[in-house]
């Protein structure tokens, strides 16, 4: 397919692609020690109602897939964007913790049923059959860029009600401070739920494919099934994202072994975010010049290796720069793989007008660490503390990797083969 769609919708598929995600996740990831006090909660109670979000979005994600192939991703996108802010003024009155499972679903139905499956299809469309690599590389290192620049606005936000130690301050004015955060993240994701609603276009040529081939998707679904390509599709993202949820641990990691303070730490999450723009740029590049699957390989190696360091127990306070280059690499790894693992499908010719329904299907087993990771790092991390159980988070870290590295050269010899 010759691709006609302008370059503004790239741009706005990357914004609207990591809004969605700032409060549910994002928050969390940078925010994790704060969010643990404030909200008076374990790593385990944290954990499952990730585990609820995890539930809804395993069905959301299927049932997505086909009404993705039926309707316009920029009105699916955009109501998504607006309904998941509604859940932000939620969160701002710090729930009990079964009201914030509650809330934890409800984002899993507004986060992926209206919007998953939409966002990769738009983006696959955006890429053509050439530029794949690219486009994947441009939205995810793109969202990296827009999860940094929340970061950064949140540690701005802080900053205007905070003066000195955060962990100082009475418990109701550190509340009160988080509070203002919350709400301005919630009005930013709402407003680019508006922009994409109202802006976000496909070309025409997109909608003559969708008019002939939208009656395909349930006709073909068994055909999607006997693909070779969906199940080690599957493997390949189940194994990349038990990666990339580990990663929401780095900023207590920095406070945990080496003992920084909330603020700091937080820092240290937010700083780690700038890499994913560069990396998803400059490896969408190279993809497109090679392969996507060789470079997905590539970065399932870099992340063993740096989990492999972040789980042997020799970093301590006094090892700054040990800490900082494993935790560069172990990112660097991580966000190679997320740039990429869409990449693959123009490589194992899963047919455009089924891309939403295939991304459907993967994810119903590739996005399972929705359900159990939360839990799992929050057994190992409450059962032992300081450093010993990040040792374990990471040392599950390294095998994901291998597994997903073994499963990668696998889907290039077949690939190669059928070639």
């Amino acid at each position: 397919m010759q691709n006609k769609q302008p370059f503004y919708n790239i741009l706005l598929l990357i914004l609207a692609g990591e809004a969605v995600f700032i409060l549910p996740f994002v928050l969390v990831r940078i925010f994790r020690p704060t969010v643990l006090d404030l909200f008076e909660l374990t790593n385990l109670e944290l954990g499952l109602c990730f585990s609820v979000y995890g539930v809804v979005a395993i069905i959301a994600y299927f049932f997505g897939g086909i009404v993705a192939d039926r309707f316009s991703p920029g009105k699916l996108m955009g109501i998504a964007l607006i309904l998941t802010a509604a859940g932000g003024l939620v969160m701002a009155t710090y729930p009990q913790l079964g009201t914030l499972r509650m809330l934890y679903g409800y984002w899993g139905f507004t986060t992926i049923f209206l919007f998953w499956a939409a966002m990769i299809k738009a983006t696959r469309m955006w890429g053509g059959a050439d530029r794949q690599g690219k486009a994947f590389g441009f939205l995810d290192g793109g969202r990296g860029l827009v999860a940094a620049g929340f970061g950064s606005l949140g540690l701005a936000v802080l900053g205007l009600f905070v003066i000195g130690d955060m962990e100082a301050l009475p418990m109701a004015d550190r509340k009160e401070a988080f509070q203002y955060l919350i709400w301005t993240f919630s009005g930013v994701v709402a407003l680019i739920g508006l922009i994409t609603f109202f802006f976000l276009k496909e070309s025409k040529e997109s909608k003559d494919i969708e008019v002939k081939k939208q009656k395909m998707s349930l006709k073909d679904f068994p055909v999607l099934l006997r693909m070779r390509v969906v199940w080690l599709l599957m493997v390949i993202i189940l194994t990349g994202y038990c990666g990339y949820k580990i990663t929401d641990i780095f900023s207590l990691y920095a406070k945990d072994v080496m003992l920084y303070d909330e603020i700091k730490a937080a820092g240290i999450g937010t700083m780690l975010l700038y890499i994913r723009p560069i990396l998803g740029i400059v490896i969408g590049f190279l993809a497109d010049r090679s392969a996507s699957s060789l470079w997905l390989a590539i970065g399932f190696g870099v992340m063993t290796l740096g989990a492999l360091v972040l789980a042997s127990g020799i970093i301590g306070p006094s090892l700054v720069l040990v800490f900082g280059l494993s935790i560069f690499a172990t990112s660097l790894g991580v966000y190679a793989i997320r740039s990429l693992y869409f990449a693959i499908m123009e490589e194992g010719n899963i047919p455009l007008a089924l891309t939403g329904t295939a991304v459907g299907i993967a994810s119903l087993i590739g996005y399972t660490p929705d359900v159990f990771m939360g839990p799992l790092i929050g057994v190992l991390l409450d059962n032992n503390p300081g450093e010993l159980g990040h040792q374990y988070v990471f040392g599950f870290m390294a095998v994901m990797g291998l597994i997903g590295g073994i499963t990668t050269l696998y889907f290039r010899k077949y690939y190669t083969k059928k070639v």
